[in-house]
């Protein structure tokens, strides 16, 4: 607990001095500086504001533990009813602290980039990703974030062999980036005729779109391929050679674009693709040298990882890896995905509390 407060006392301190700063002109001249600290000020700014708020409870409940011992019999009685709220009130403060406290996953503020490919099942599985796709555009609109297709192949039977999608809004990785892996559907499939229920899977990997401040790729290092597109937007597409292909020499990382209205659209679409898809395999072979035997109970996020199972007879979503089972797959596959995703949240919180000793 000592830990936790200096800690905390040396963010108040830090707030302090940052907001003097911000107040200095020679400082303000410099614009990129101006950009880091504020940057940093509104990440510890929350947590200073509930310590302060813990300071001033704890000052509360020291006055009140006095008037509670007053000769005054009424005066006594009432600081001890509102000794009660006080005391509830710096217990919940100390837990949101905690919380605040815990190391950020400097990409949880990120948009992302979703690939979803029917995997085991053939045609079933196909259809099953076109489902997953819709159920993440659904949970998009919650949202209110932006959905755009960047890549797609629509399979004969309905749904997709593949399709990539980007998701802009507010905090979309924190959300999304326990979906990656292979997710799978038990149901009857609309190919069946005998009734019997098939096994079927699609995998789902998501990831953090990259800043150009994350990564650097040289034009070197590139190879830019242009084809006729044979999807969707406009007539146009048809008859030009619009649709990018890039490749990334170092790492043989392939990204395809042809849903953009031009030739410069899906070049500029497909290199946002091409670094982060680089950037991801980056952070994923650093993870490992780092730790040869990922301990997550969450899971690792590799998409061979089964991490979800949508039994549609029985109406229940199981995630694996927290053996949470909600018998919901009618509202789940409709977007409705709060409470599998806030518990994951909660499992991820409770091992960085635990980790962090606070």
């Amino acid at each position: 607990m000592d830990k936790m407060f200096e800690r905390l006392q040396t963010m108040e301190k830090r707030l302090v001095w940052i907001d003097k700063m911000l107040e200095n002109p020679n400082f303000l001249a410099d614009i990129e500086q101006v950009k880091k600290i504020s940057k940093e000020r509104s990440q510890i700014e929350k947590v200073v504001e509930k310590y302060r708020e813990y300071l001033d409870t704890e000052k509360n409940i020291e006055e009140l533990t006095q008037l509670a011992n007053d000769d005054d019999e009424d005066m006594a009685i009432l600081a001890k009813e509102q000794l009660k709220g006080f005391e509830k009130t710096k217990d919940i403060l100390l837990e949101e602290i905690r919380l605040e406290l815990i190391p950020k996953d400097p990409n949880d503020a990120k948009n992302v980039i979703v690939e979803i490919r029917g995997a085991a099942g053939g045609d079933e599985g196909n259809i099953f990703a076109g489902d997953l796709f819709r159920m993440y555009t659904r949970y998009a609109e919650s949202k209110n974030w932006q959905i755009q297709i960047l890549d797609s192949s629509e399979a004969d039977l309905g749904g997709f062999s593949l399709i990539s999608f980007s998701i802009k809004g507010d905090s979309v990785y924190s959300k999304l980036k326990f979906e990656s892996g292979a997710h799978r559907v038990q149901r009857v499939p609309r190919t069946e005729s005998q009734g019997r229920i098939h096994t079927s899977t699609a995998t789902v990997i998501v990831m953090p779109e990259a800043d150009d401040i994350d990564i650097h790729i040289s034009p070197d290092e590139l190879q830019i391929d242009f084809f006729r597109s044979s999807g969707a937007g406009g007539q146009h597409v048809n008859k030009t050679d619009s649709a990018v292909r890039i490749t990334h020499i170092p790492t043989g990382t392939v990204v395809t674009c042809q849903d953009g209205r031009s030739q410069h659209d899906n070049k500029a679409t497909a290199m946002m693709m091409l670094k982060t898809k680089v950037l991801d395999a980056r952070e994923k072979a650093a993870e490992l040298e780092r730790s040869v035997e990922r301990k997550s109970k969450i899971g690792t996020g590799e998409r061979s990882e089964k991490i979800r199972t949508y039994n549609y007879p029985q109406n229940r979503v199981t995630d694996h890896r927290i053996g949470l089972s909600v018998q919901q797959l009618d509202r789940i596959i409709n977007g409705m995905l709060d409470p599998i995703i806030n518990a994951l949240i909660d499992e991820e919180q409770k091992e960085r509390l635990a980790n962090n000793g606070y």
